[in-house]
């Protein structure tokens, strides 16, 4: 049964581009999104060089307007002194990413003093997304309250973190977080299957108890969002394999297998991957822009058939019920029948067009 879903807006994606498009670029990862029923991408900044100023900002855009399939926009990244140049180019961004915990480059705040300095200086009015765990996440969410600002908890991953998130908009603050498909599907237990290497991730695998947990509020979830971070087989197999799974092509297949199985709605799938994704990042409506997907085919997910340049998946051999069929952007079929017939350069920058 073919039915129609809005376009898609995966709000988490690295697209490793500048600086390791041996394993992704803006080409093959917004491929990969079209393919998986995506029309819209939000690019992290945690490059090479990181997207931390007005040049390498530069670099990225320019690089998207060659190469993009899809729509998108560019996160910039907090550093240690650039709150303030940062803070000049909101407008210019999909919004502003603070790690507070471990990632890959130079971007890791260390300091609460630099915290202090973002929340101050980024305009209210724009979207900050924070990747914050355990009481790291306690501390973000206080510094949103004490600034009065909307904030946005990236790959909520623990039943203590999103009980946290749930006292703390049930008190009113302007909390909004996103859930990963490797945390909902996925824990600890599957790691000998997976393989310890490309079982690496961050946030970690964690309990059946933490996944229960996720499911168990999934009202407080607002956001679906793949942290989409691809890394070749080599690496993953590597005496320090970095982490990161791929996910843009699989989530919609395993959240629609939930919506079969009676665990999800069709209409919650839509709201954290369509509606809410464009409330909290203002994302504009696409005209003529929609998903079809066939509700009722039954399939593996092969790695041989992704679009991905990394070339695995940590759900190999899966049996998924859900499959895109076609995906139309502003009118024109970008893919079908697994083939993305849209040309490098089709997308737009949503915060420029």
């Amino acid at each position: 049964m073919l039915t129609r879903l809005p376009g898609l807006t995966d709000v988490h994606v690295h697209l490793r581009e500048p600086g390791a498009t041996h394993k992704e670029d803006w080409d093959s990862g917004t491929a990969a999104a079209l393919a998986g029923g995506f029309t819209t991408v939000l690019a992290m900044p945690n490059t090479n060089p990181a997207i931390s100023n007005a040049s390498s900002l530069e670099i990225s855009i320019a690089a998207a307007g060659r190469k993009a399939r899809c729509d998108y926009a560019q996160y910039m990244g907090g550093g240690a002194d650039n709150s303030r140049a940062a803070a000049d180019l909101a407008d210019k961004v999909a919004g502003l990413k603070l790690y507070m915990d471990q990632t890959y480059g130079d971007l890791k705040l260390d300091d609460m003093s630099t915290w202090v300095a973002h929340f101050a200086s980024w305009p209210r009015h724009a979207p900050l997304a924070v990747h914050a765990e355990g009481r790291t996440l306690a501390a973000a969410i206080l510094f949103a309250s004490l600034h009065n600002r909307p904030i946005h908890l990236c790959h909520v991953s623990r039943r203590e973190e999103i009980l946290l998130i749930r006292a703390a908009k049930e008190k009113g603050l302007l909390v909004t977080c996103e859930v990963c498909p490797h945390h909902l599907f996925l824990t600890e237990g599957d790691i000998p299957a997976i393989g310890p290497g490309r079982a690496e991730v961050r946030p970690r695998l964690a309990t059946k108890a933490d996944q229960a947990a996720l499911w168990a509020n999934l009202d407080v979830i607002d956001c679906f969002a793949t942290d989409h971070a691809p890394h070749t087989l080599v690496e993953k197999d590597s005496e320090n394999p970095p982490p990161g799974f791929p996910g843009l092509e699989t989530i919609l297949p395993l959240l629609l297998t939930s919506v079969k199985e009676g665990r999800l709605t069709l209409d919650d799938v839509v709201t954290r991957l369509h509606t809410n994704p464009a409330r909290i990042f203002h994302i504009p409506e696409q005209a003529e822009t929609y998903v079809e997907v066939d509700l009722d085919a039954a399939y593996d997910i092969r790695a041989e058939s992704l679009h991905s340049r990394c070339g695995w998946t940590p759900f190999e051999g899966w049996q998924v019920t859900g499959r895109v069929e076609r995906v139309s952007l502003r009118g024109q079929i970008a893919s079908k029948d697994g083939q993305v017939l849209a040309e490098p350069g089709t997308g737009k920058n949503i915060r420029t067009h």
